[in-house]
């Protein structure tokens, strides 16, 4: 399942199927810049900048598990020390939102439709 208190890494299908059942709620942590290219119709945004400095989850979010996704995935893990530190059930996305796009899942951004991912 989910990994609590620690780096725990899903797949996106796995995460796709979690958040639209509403068992969790996937957290786009693009900084504002980055978000337009590429993001997750309908993910709660909280920029990794407002997340390292105590921003509080969406109210969707509280007692459920968050996966966080990036572009490729390596910053988002550190999203996920973050939320864990604060006793925050939570994981990356393996690949990001380029994994997303490779397996055909929903995404919505600039340059999604050719393939690329900034």
């Amino acid at each position: 399942m989910f990994c609590r208190r620690g780096a725990g890494r899903r797949t996106p299908a796995q995460a796709h199927r979690h958040t639209s059942g509403g068992r969790s709620v996937l957290l786009t942590v693009r900084t504002a810049g980055e978000r337009p290219a590429g993001y997750v119709p309908g993910a709660p945004h909280l920029p990794p900048s407002r997340l390292t400095a105590g921003a509080g989850l969406p109210v969707t979010a509280p007692g459920k598990p968050v996966p966080t996704i990036r572009r490729g995935g390596r910053r988002s893990r550190e999203a996920v020390k973050v939320l864990a530190g604060g006793g925050v059930e939570a994981h990356d996305v393996a690949g990001g939102i380029a994994a997303r796009v490779r397996d055909g899942l929903p995404v919505t951004g600039r340059n999604v439709s050719a393939g690329v991912i900034s």
